[in-house]
């Protein structure tokens, strides 16, 4: 690995409270807006729940960003 460095990672929960931050939503408002709990939205933003394909599309929708960022976190 000579000059390489390891990607960094950042956890998908990361990304999820960067988004929110950059909309001015709540965890609450984004629930609404997937049609999910607020529960279940906290889990996924604090990585106790993974993300699916479902997920992935739903925050895509929801964010205006790619089903394939999220399913690549």
């Amino acid at each position: 690995m000579d000059g390489l460095k390891p990607a960094e990672v950042f956890p998908p929960g990361d990304y999820i409270k960067d988004e929110l931050k950059a909309h001015g939503w709540t965890q609450a408002d984004l629930a609404e807006i997937m049609g999910r709990s607020r529960p279940k939205i906290n889990e996924i933003a604090n990585g106790e729940r993974v993300i699916t394909v479902q997920t992935a599309k739903e925050l895509d929708a929801a964010f205006g960003t790619s089903t394939e960022l999220w399913i690549g976190l």
